[in-house]
């Protein structure tokens, strides 16, 4: 999906630079990849790219935790079972709506598995964006390995907007019909 977003945005004139993650997608051309391999990785370069943008489109699904310790060497099988303790990641998200600044509209994404909209309009109020993009990860015509998604776009003072599922070039498209609303708005 941010790659669909990174070639809707470039084709209506936009400067794009995305940070991205491991990736199977190619991205499109004419479009600044910055690549992070890590979940800190990424805040540095989004912190860095983010600081003079109008828009930040949060659409990577970074991991929510980490191993908290990494072995210095192979783990060897000799247990039946191992207990790993896990620490949270840097969340990007946050950190970049808590520092924006000019005006820089803040959209997220939720990818949910269960009370999509609920749980997006959460994380959409404590997170302090001034949209998300919610979508049902558990469907198979949505999310990350599916060519197609249907989405809910919430903002914080219109109702939700569901969309059937559609390409994610033209879920873009509708996503970014979004954005320049509110950039009209505001």
């Amino acid at each position: 999906m941010g790659f669909a977003l990174a070639e809707a945005a470039l084709k209506r004139g936009g400067e794009v630079v995305v940070v991205a993650g491991t990736t199977t997608v190619s991205p499109p051309a004419g479009v600044r990849i910055v690549k992070a391999l890590s979940a800190e990785e990424m805040a540095q370069a989004v912190a860095q790219e983010s600081a003079h943008a109008s828009v930040f489109i949060g659409a990577a699904a970074i991991a929510d935790y980490r191993p908290a310790q990494k072995a210095a060497q192979k783990i060897k099988k000799s247990e039946e079972s191992i207990t790993l303790t896990l620490e949270r990641t840097p969340d990007v998200l946050s950190q970049v709506a808590a520092s924006r600044t000019n005006g820089m509209l803040v959209i997220g994404f939720a990818a949910e598995t269960e009370n999509v909209v609920e749980n997006a309009r959460e994380k959409l109020r404590n997170k302090k964006l001034d949209a998300i993009i919610a979508n049902d990860v558990t469907r198979a015509d949505s999310g990350f390995d599916a060519a197609t998604n249907a989405i809910t776009i919430i903002t914080r003072d219109n109702d939700p907007v569901e969309l059937p599922a559609m390409s994610k070039s033209e879920a873009a498209d509708r996503i970014l019909d979004v954005i320049r609303s509110l950039r009209s708005v505001s």
